[in-house]
């Protein structure tokens, strides 16, 4: 189960905007993601809790920040629930969109939606996502394009590993980003750096692409 650190910077002046501590592994349902997000000073700024089934489908979703809570899943596309995070039920608001899956700042986001997708070097496609902005999880849809660039394995103390290198464009604003990823854990991306990593990545199971 890797453990490890993500750094987030803003990627206009790379101000530092928190540290991302995580967790992730292979379970019965699929895949699992937990993390938390501290300011400078250790305040929480947000937590994520990801839950995929076998086909990368989201199949459970939680994320707080900044006094919201929203909780989602995949039943006919995807269907959430914000509400504030002290359990008012006046501000609760239900969303559904014919979309194929979340997305958000967490780098958690950005490996489910490649397991989602399932390319090939070489391969593209397009894909349809709701995305909780921060601080506040108010929900946005957009399409983002994925191309695979490449494929390379590396030689490492522990064994081969592969890295991918993905081009994902925004496909509404034009703005382009370079994503790599090795199993289960971002290397790095936009505005996101792997700082630490207790254990090697996880290899994804070819069985999830059945």
């Amino acid at each position: 189960m890797p453990n490890g650190r993500y750094l987030h910077h803003d990627t206009h002046d790379h101000l530092p905007l928190g540290e991302e501590r995580f967790s992730c592994a292979p379970g019965p349902a699929g895949w699992r993601y937990v993390s938390k997000t501290y300011a400078a000073d250790g305040a929480v700024l947000a937590t994520t809790d990801l839950t995929l089934d076998s086909r990368s489908r989201p199949l459970r979703l939680e994320l707080r920040s900044g006094g919201w809570l929203v909780r989602g899943g995949a039943v006919d596309g995807v269907t959430w629930v914000r509400t504030a995070a002290d359990g008012n039920p006046e501000h609760a608001a239900e969303g559904h969109d014919r979309a194929h899956a979340f997305t958000g700042s967490s780098p958690a986001f950005l490996i489910a939606t490649a397991r989602l997708l399932r390319l090939q070097p070489g391969d593209s496609s397009r894909v349809r996502l709701v995305a909780f902005t921060d601080p506040v999880l108010a929900p946005r849809t957009l399409d983002q394009g994925w191309l695979l660039e490449s494929v390379q394995t590396h030689d490492t103390d522990s064994g081969p590993l592969q890295v991918e290198q993905y081009q994902v464009a925004d496909l509404e604003t034009g703005e382009q980003q370079i994503v790599h990823l090795a199993g289960d854990v971002v290397l790095a991306a936009s505005g996101i750096e792997l700082e630490e990593l207790e254990s090697p990545p996880n290899q994804w199971p070819t069985e999830y692409y059945a």
